[in-house]
């Protein structure tokens, strides 16, 4: 494996990296640091490995001559003026570089005996300074779920694929293997009785091979080593890029568009929308495919002891602000605990709450799409092909004049190619930027297009000493708080994670992260409904500064104030420069200064929707209320991408039952 930076690269990243700890006392050497970095990207590698070689270079330039031989004194100085502070928006972007530094600081790990290695990491020197402990050197008292593995979930690795077993045709090409794809292929074998090919970019990584050893698992998972961006760098989408996609890494949180009791009553109706719009889903029949999904997976409110202080902690919060908010919506909010496929709760196989859900379960205790419908899919014939690209879908005319989907091409682990004829149909199910960019390769036209995030971005809290526990010793997204508009959702994360979203520079990061013990955290979720497309196979996206920015504000003031309602000393919104909010100040006023741009803040989604949306109308969609792709008979597009609007909450439930709703109740192809 070729080293992924230079000399001169390797030498800033280690003067970059003394900088960011100026004043601040360091458990490993800086070149330890820069060494973990060298690691991360030299797994990530591709696109993002020369937008951080590009980054760097600028970043130098930036800083300005003879950097690196600056003391370190004058190195933090030029930091702060240059990129902490600057209203400049390629600077502000620059200054994400902090995050990556303090990511692979935090993310240290100390090799062992085998991958993930817990005993190696005991007396690891970054978590002992932050006063962490891993999983296995926990001690869990009596009515604790204990901290083993269920095994048995998983799919038969004699079900997956190499190109040496690839056959030249099957009935059925499944592209991608999450929440979409992973439904669909299930109905498609097993109800409908289709040899099923189901085909997916990333690795084969099952439960056992997962670990907490975050650095690797963000390389080994997620699309980009959970790197990502929007082209203006103002937005990092997460995606999982494994067998099961983001099943895989995500919080397993399960909310349906509208519930009576689970969404705010004033919340819009987002089928009824909808339908207004052109694209009309049959309500019951689509509430039937939440229930099925719901009865696969063992969808279910969480066990409240996994998520036992960070979750309280927002629900009791929330009920200590609400009578003084003065907004009569605020009395009709929602709060409650998050409904998951983790377990399910309540029983031998519930969550054990590690705390490592965004770095997939090593436990096999989430109910992902690798653990119920691809083995069942795989059980009823299917078959997965890891590592593999979906090129483009090869053409020929029906007897109708319509387009007829009559093979897939693919690109092979190793760069080969092969074409894989599809004797019944191909059903897309990548995800919203994978799927867009597949079928505009295969020359479907108004692909990608009005593509919207549910935005999150966080706010951490520091709690009284002695008051509220180890909020990294449970489930790291427990409670919620539905406001209508908007959703606040309790939050935690392991160190490297927790030190990427962490604001603050120099000292006050080291602080920060020195009171792990001591911090609560949650997170704002809004609505940016069709604001982005993706364009040369990235997705472009802006906020509207006149109705997301003020929704941005208000929620962000909103999660504060409620953060001190429940007894928070201060307040750290991920904001860039990394400013205090503190009980005394205006909260409101505070926000509408510090947040004039995107720029300002530190936004990410992990639900992507939209791209190749539903509608009646081919001119105003891609595919038709059957997800139906227009002017073909047999492509199906069963993702988030077939989503006309924003659906304001967690995406992979619909996500699964609109799968479920273009699958199971009839033979598509039939």
């Amino acid at each position: 494996m070729a080293a992924p930076f230079n000399f001169g690269q390797l030498k800033f990243l280690k003067a970059l990296t003394e900088a960011l700890f100026h004043g601040a006392p360091m458990a490993i050497t800086a070149d330890q640091v820069v060494a973990n970095i060298a690691e991360l990207f030299a797994k990530v590698g591709g696109t993002k490995l020369d937008e951080i070689r590009l980054s760097l270079t600028a970043t130098e330039v930036v800083l300005g001559p003879l950097f690196a031989l600056a003391d370190v004194a004058e190195r933090a100085r030029r930091i702060e003026r240059r990129l902490q502070n600057s209203q400049i928006d390629l600077f502000q972007d620059m200054a994400r570089l902090r995050g990556v530094i303090y990511g692979c600081y935090y993310g240290h790990w100390q090799p062992g005996i085998e991958p993930g290695d817990q005993d190696a990491n005991a007396a690891n020197p970054v978590h002992r300074q932050i006063g962490f402990t891993l999983p296995k050197h926990r001690v869990r008292g009596p009515g604790e779920m204990p901290l083993t593995r269920i095994d048995g979930r998983e799919i038969d690795p004699a079900h997956i694929l190499d190109a040496a077993a690839l056959e030249d045709e099957y009935d059925v090409i499944v592209v991608g293997s999450g929440a979409g794809g992973a439904v669909a292929a299930y109905h498609m074998a097993h109800d409908h009785g289709y040899k099923v090919l189901v085909v997916e970019a990333g690795p084969f990584y099952p439960s056992p091979r997962i670990n907490h050893h975050e650095l690797d698992m963000v390389a080994n998972l997620f699309k980009h080593g959970a790197l990502q961006t929007s082209t203006n760098r103002d937005f990092v989408v997460f995606q999982g890029r494994c067998v099961g996609g983001s099943s895989t890494i995500n919080n397993g949180i399960c909310l349906r568009v509208n519930e009576a009791g689970r969404t705010h009553p004033d919340a819009v109706d987002v089928l009824d929308k909808w339908a207004g719009i052109g694209a009309p889903v049959d309500k019951v029949d689509f509430h039937k495919s939440y229930d099925a999904i719901k009865a696969r997976l063992g969808i279910a409110k969480i066990e409240p002891r996994s998520g036992r202080h960070n979750g309280p902690h927002l629900i009791n919060g929330w009920n200590a602000y609400a009578p003084t908010s003065g907004d009569p919506k605020d009395g009709r909010a929602i709060a409650d605990w998050f409904a998951k496929n983790f377990g399910p709760p309540n029983t031998p196989n519930a969550c054990a709450y590690c705390g490592y859900c965004n770095a997939g379960c090593a436990y096999g205790r989430r109910m992902g799409m690798a653990q119920t419908y691809l083995p069942d899919a795989c059980r009823a014939g299917a078959r997965i092909l890891p590592g593999t690209k979906a090129d483009k879908i090869v053409w020929q005319t029906a007897i109708d004049g319509r387009r007829e989907a009559e093979a897939v091409k693919l690109i092979l682990p190793d760069g080969s190619r092969a074409l894989v004829r599809a004797r019944v149909g191909v059903v897309v199910a990548a995800g919203t930027i994978a799927s867009s960019k597949l079928l505009s390769r295969s020359d479907i036209d108004g692909t990608g297009y009005q593509v919207s995030l549910n935005i999150a971005s966080p706010v951490v809290a520091l709690m009284p000493p002695g008051v509220g526990g180890d909020a990294w010793d449970e489930d790291q997204m427990a409670s919620y708080v539905d406001c209508g508009d908007y959703l606040l959702e309790s939050h935690f994360q392991p160190p490297m994670a927790m030190a990427s979203l962490m604001p603050g520079w120099f000292g006050d990061h080291a602080e920060r992260m020195r009171n792990f013990g001591r911090v609560h955290s949650a997170g704002i979720l809004f609505p940016a409904d069709r604001r982005g497309r993706v364009k040369d196979g990235k997705l472009e996206f802006k906020l509207d500064a006149q109705e997301d920015l003020p929704l941005l504000r208000r929620a962000m003031a909103t999660l504060t104030k409620v953060h001190f309602a429940a007894g928070a000393l201060e307040c750290y919104p991920a904001l860039t420069k990394g400013q205090t909010v503190t009980p005394g100040m205006d909260v409101d006023a505070f926000f509408e200064d510090a947040i004039e741009e995107a720029d300002d803040v530190t936004l990410s989604s992990s639900h992507p929707h939209g791209g190749n949306a539903i509608n009646e109308d081919p001119q105003y969609g891609v595919v038709d209320p059957e997800c139906r792709v227009h002017g073909t008979t047999n492509v199906l597009v069963t993702d988030a991408s077939v989503f006309p609007t924003c659906i304001r909450v967690n995406a992979q439930w619909t996500t699964m039952a609109m799968a479920h709703y273009a699958t199971a109740r009839r033979d598509p192809f039939g």
